[in-house]
């Protein structure tokens, strides 16, 4: 709950702050000369792929949730078996045996969203968050498919 909180606040300042430089886009625009309404326009184009790139991380949030929800339904979300520092870090080790075992299901089953979800977690376990994105992009669009 606090993370989705935490999303909804920062997604708000986000919405604000591409309406402020929008509106000075906008006033740019409107003072007529060359020089204001072509910066007036670059201005207008950050709001406008802020809004996009918001727009796709709300879209990929929502879809990893559903996918989460639908495991946790059938019983199949990972299991936080981790072995953690007494800082509360997750113990490298353990998360890479994990990693290891959660790759060999995906290359065993390449076609099943859910083995590419696990790997995702296993993924963002291991602080890969890259790969962690693209192994969930991955279990999105296996589970889109037609089946």
């Amino acid at each position: 709950m606090r993370a989705k909180l935490s999303y909804a606040v920062t997604a708000a300042v986000l919405v604000f702050y591409f309406v402020l430089v929008g509106s000075r886009g906008v006033m740019l625009i409107e003072s007529g000369t060359v020089v204001t309404v072509t910066f007036g326009v670059a201005v207008l184009i950050l709001p406008v792929i802020g809004v996009w790139f918001l727009w796709k991380n709300t879209q990929f949030v929502r879809r990893a949730n559903a996918l989460a929800a639908e495991l946790d339904a059938e019983g199949g979300l990972p299991l936080d078996e981790l072995k953690r520092t007494p800082a509360g870090r997750i113990d490298r080790d353990a998360a890479d045996e994990v990693f290891a075992r959660r790759k060999a299901e995906t290359e065993a089953a390449p076609d099943d969203w859910r083995t590419w979800f696990r790997l995702a977690v296993a993924y963002h376990d291991a602080r890969d968050t890259p790969r962690a994105r693209k192994a969930m992009q991955r279990a999105i669009g296996l589970h889109q498919m037609p089946r």
